[in-house]
């Protein structure tokens, strides 16, 4: 049986951390499904022509790789995202696998990163290993990228479950309900004088270059400084992290597990 795993992403147009994250994350799921053929795709059509533009590089959107798959003959295909939780990005995806499942013997969808309950304590415990000490009257300061009320919740939780290992964090969105003002008064209120910030993103791209630390007058890190605080940027991607790589991991094996009981 023809068998292939496509690996979807949102995508980066910006190569260094590209490497460092998504490649990094598709290499380890390539490893471990070996007797699949590998494929990728990227949700976002603004960075998938970004690439071509600047790099020539030409790579599909998800509707694009599965129709390829399809007409290869493929007949097996594990779709694993690497997207952090179940919002507008995931959901489209979904669909789109939907669509495609009476044209494949075979087919099933991966997790993005945050699922259940469960999940949510061993995400925190991956990214604990690429967290600053905090020291007295210091905070973390994550930005997410934030989409629709669902999403919302979860980075919410996340926030929750992060403040419940002990570190002092918030999590603030640059879309949605999750606002940098709150989280300022909220950094006040606890006389914190140095924050550190970092993004709650898969890639230290775009967003974390521009509107988190970038020269712009907006930018969180000059928000925050014009606030009195002292500012330290972490850019690093959540993909980096070789803990949360193997927790994308699992979530194709998951994948391989179902794929073993359907008939």
């Amino acid at each position: 049986m023809n068998k292939a795993v496509l690996v979807v992403s949102f995508g980066t147009s910006y190569k260094e951390t590209r490497d460092k994250t998504i490649r990094a994350c598709e290499k380890k799921i390539h490893d471990c499904l070996s007797d699949y053929d590998f494929y990728h795709a990227y949700t976002s059509d603004k960075i998938i022509e970004k690439i071509k533009i600047k790099d020539g590089i030409h790579i599909d959107t998800p509707k694009q790789s599965l129709e390829n798959l399809y007409k290869k003959g493929y007949q097996e295909v594990i779709v694993q995202s690497l997207h952090i939780l179940c919002g507008e990005e995931y959901q489209e995806l979904s669909e789109v696998v939907r669509q495609y499942k009476s044209k494949f013997q075979k087919i099933v969808l991966g997790k993005p990163l945050l699922v259940d309950h469960e999940n949510y304590d061993e995400v925190v415990e991956a990214i604990e290993d690429q967290l600053p000490d905090l020291k007295e009257n210091e905070a973390l300061v994550f930005m997410g990228h934030g989409t629709m009320t669902q999403s919302n919740e979860q980075y919410s939780k996340i926030e929750s479950m992060i403040i419940g290992h002990g570190i002092n964090a918030y999590v603030a969105t640059l879309e949605g309900d999750l606002k940098l003002e709150q989280v300022i008064e909220n950094l006040h209120c606890q006389n914190i004088r140095r924050v550190h910030l970092m993004p709650l993103m898969l890639v230290a791209g775009y967003h974390a270059v521009k509107d988190m630390t970038g020269d712009k007058k907006d930018s969180w890190k000059n928000v925050l400084e014009r606030e009195g605080f002292e500012v330290e940027v972490h850019l690093q991607g959540l993909g980096e992290n070789i803990k949360i790589q193997e927790i994308f991991v699992k979530r194709a094996l998951k994948c391989l597990e179902s794929l073993n009981i359907i008939n």
